[in-house]
């Protein structure tokens, strides 16, 4: 949608179709917000990551959060440059693998769970993968999460009796 944009755009500001700019339109990046996690320890860390994200191509802000290690870069630029610019400065970096805690589809699951991660954010989990773990391998619904349901059942003669 945002092509049908830029084309309308372009019709009335008197660029008059693709034909004059369509090579240079193709080039062009969208406004993207990347957001890392950086390990920094130290006022030094934290002014050398920012000098290296501040001189790529296309930046608009650096903001940087040490006590949650997270960088995060405002701009015409790409995510896989902005990670592989900021490896290059030799600290630890990825992509911000958290995702706030009401967003998480299951925040529940094994793999969800991070003692590093910030208060209220759990880990990016793919929902395949998020099956596959609290299905204990059956992506589809497994015995074991049937088992674990009815533990407590009133109606299971077989179940807890503690309560």
């Amino acid at each position: 949608m945002g092509g049908t944009l830029e084309y309308l755009a372009g019709l009335f500001t008197g660029g008059g179709g693709d034909h004059h700019h369509g090579h240079k339109n193709s080039k062009r990046r969208q406004l993207q917000t990347v957001e890392l996690k950086v390990r920094m320890d130290c006022d030094g860390c934290e002014l050398k990551v920012k000098n290296a994200l501040s001189s790529l191509k296309g930046v608009e802000s650096v903001k940087i959060n040490r006590k949650q290690q997270k960088v995060t870069v405002s701009g015409y630029v790409e995510a896989s440059k902005v990670l592989k610019k900021a490896q290059s400065t030799g600290k630890k970096s990825e992509l911000w693998p958290y995702v706030p805690y009401s967003a998480a589809s299951q925040p529940y699951v094994a793999a969800a769970y991070d003692r590093r991660a910030p208060p209220g954010h759990v880990r990016k989990v793919e929902a395949s993968s998020a099956a596959f773990v609290s299905g204990g391998g059956n992506v589809g619904g497994s015995r074991t999460e049937e088992r674990l349901t009815n533990l407590f059942n009133d109606e299971d003669p077989n179940a807890c009796s503690v309560m």
